[in-house]
């Protein structure tokens, strides 16, 4: 991945470097249902995501690399009472012994080097996200193909709710999915 310091100088310099949440996952959080869910974004940078998840009234972990951006979130997060957390790595090599209801990956995967530390990342989403859970991925059109793949060649496992140009919303399989598979 990029270098702690470019994200660090990037965030220091441009409050909300990354603008507005896309309003895919403003749509996806407005449809979602009655809060608290517990929601992991994976690469939050300065937080836009894990905020206006939070504003909504859900329960944010937040994970990156850079110093600067979870501050930034934190800070954000404590000014309005927001229930959420951060935490400094990367995402690359996180792992939790929690499950989430909701696990975002917006603008992550291009970071990674090679399509094998992309497929090892989206592997790892199975650990992460509880049974019946979503994952929406963000990312650029050169990786459509991968990540849908990913999740396509799994039906019994993961659903997809929603797709539209570089934006992908997948269900995991809840065990009334898994019944109704069988009947």
């Amino acid at each position: 991945m990029p270098s702690q310091v470019d994200y660090d100088q990037h965030y220091r310099v441009r409050p909300n470097a990354c603008g507005e949440p896309f309003p895919e996952f403003v749509a996806f959080f407005g449809s979602l249902g009655p809060a608290p869910r517990r929601v992991l974004d994976l690469g939050c940078g300065q937080g836009r995501d894990a905020l206006m998840a939070a504003r909504l009234g859900h329960s944010v972990l937040g994970v990156d690399l850079s110093r600067i951006g979870v501050d930034q979130m934190l800070e954000q997060a404590r000014a309005e009472s927001l229930d959420v957390e951060g935490r400094l790595a990367d995402v690359s090599h996180f792992r939790s012994r929690r499950r989430f209801d909701v696990v975002l990956l917006d603008r992550v995967l291009h970071l990674l080097l090679t399509d094998d530390e992309r497929r090892e990342m989206l592997a790892r989403l199975d650990r992460l996200t509880r049974v019946g859970g979503f994952v929406l991925i963000a990312d650029t059109a050169s990786h459509r193909s991968l990540i849908r793949d990913h999740f396509d060649a799994r039906p019994d496992e993961w659903t997809r709710v929603r797709r539209c140009a570089d934006f992908l919303c997948v269900r995991r399989a809840s065990r009334r999915d898994e019944k109704r598979r069988g009947s």
